[in-house]
């Protein structure tokens, strides 16, 4: 049975506790600094709950002395503090992070580690980039690469069209930091809540505009190859419009902290949510422009006898299905491993992986 440390006892956390206790094959610890947190977490009684300050490696290190992993399903910010003490420890380190600042601190420590360094093993950045990878290296020659992921209400009933379904930190980090893309064959960084578009799926309209982190390592891997590539996230149309008015007019950009009060403040949570994941890819195969897209709308729904919404579905689902495969030899288990180094095949055959088949994960 391998060990698992678990970073962060929010909702993703805890679900990838309880996914991974299920199996059996998994000895779980959930760590955090906030003990309520800890205490409200929705796992099985076989986790074991730690409280301990995930935000110092020097007092991370030794509780992962003799675990094989540790998963980060803590905030972005502390990215680097866990990563650091996973190559202290010399265990294998995977993490969900869109942060791109955080992610270039991990492949420096990937580069000496004597352990896997697995980041961005969530939905996007995550699997869109494996989709995108798996479709792109079928075509003889790439014109663009198109990536755009939803986490949206089943039921918009606000101006907002939007509900809190996952963290608040991250949604506001994606909707400021500048965002990577390839543009007329250039890499370069272009302003979030940019480049709005209107895109339809099963008669239903939506837009989607630019933001951080989405592309993980897509942008050094096509470096040269491609003519456009872009990550944008999906929303219910005029919610850009007024995160322009909060961020950009009323500067709420500048006072991160505040924003976050008033979005948590008037913004209900829901369990009733959609993920809903559309990556198309166009270039030319047999000497004729075609396009080929990757589409999946998840729902949420009740796993292990507990109710789970489907970003918790799908970002747990795919951090737990990299870890297996990493266990199961399909990955290395020394130095960088990147998303699109994983075969879709394969992860969508692995018993977590399936859930962006429709079908609930499987112990």
């Amino acid at each position: 049975m391998k060990k698992i440390l678990v970073a962060g006892a929010g909702k993703i956390g805890s679900t990838i506790a309880d996914f991974l206790d299920a199996t059996g094959d998994y000895a779980v610890t959930l760590i955090d600094r906030d003990q309520p947190g800890l205490d409200r977490a929705d796992v099985g009684p076989q986790v074991r709950r730690l409280r301990a300050d995930i935000a110092q490696p020097d007092a991370l290190a030794p509780l992962m002395a003799g675990h094989d992993a540790v998963l980060s399903a803590a905030p972005y910010h502390l990215t680097t503090a866990i990563a650091s003490a996973a190559a202290s420890a010399g265990i294998h380190y995977l993490d969900l992070t869109e942060d791109v600042a955080s992610t270039r601190a991990v492949r420096d420590l990937a580069a000496g580690a004597s352990s896997a360094f697995i980041p961005q093993c969530g939905l996007a950045p995550g699997f869109v980039s494996i989709v995108a990878h798996d479709i792109a290296r079928r075509f003889e020659r790439l014109d663009t690469i198109h990536l755009r992921v939803g986490a949206l209400p089943e039921f918009p009933s606000n101006a907002l069209g939007y509900n809190l379904t996952w963290s608040t930190d991250g949604v506001i980090n994606e909707y400021i930091e500048p965002c990577e893309a390839i543009v007329d064959g250039r890499r370069r960084m272009v302003p979030a809540l940019e480049g709005l578009e209107t895109l339809g799926v099963d008669g239903v309209t939506y837009e989607a505009f630019n933001t951080s982190g989405g592309l993980g390592s897509l942008c050094e891997t096509y470096a040269g190859a491609v003519r456009e590539l872009n990550y944008r996230t999906i929303r219910y149309p005029g919610h850009v419009q007024a995160m322009k008015l909060l961020l950009r007019d009323l500067r709420l950009a500048e006072r991160r902290d505040l924003f976050k009060d008033i979005l948590e403040y008037a913004l209900p949570v829901t369990q009733q949510d959609i993920v809903l994941v559309f990556v198309t890819v166009s270039g030319w195969r047999d000497g004729r422009l075609t396009q080929e897209s990757f589409v999946r709308r998840i729902y949420g729904e009740t796993v292990n006898g507990r109710p789970r919404t489907a970003i918790q579905i799908t970002t747990a689902g795919a951090i737990c299905a990299v870890l297996d495969l990493l266990k199961d030899g399909h990955l290395p288990a020394q130095g960088l491993i990147r998303q699109e180094d994983i075969a879709l095949d394969t992860f969508l055959e692995n018993r977590f992986g399936r859930v962006y088949q429709g079908r609930r994960p499987a112990a």
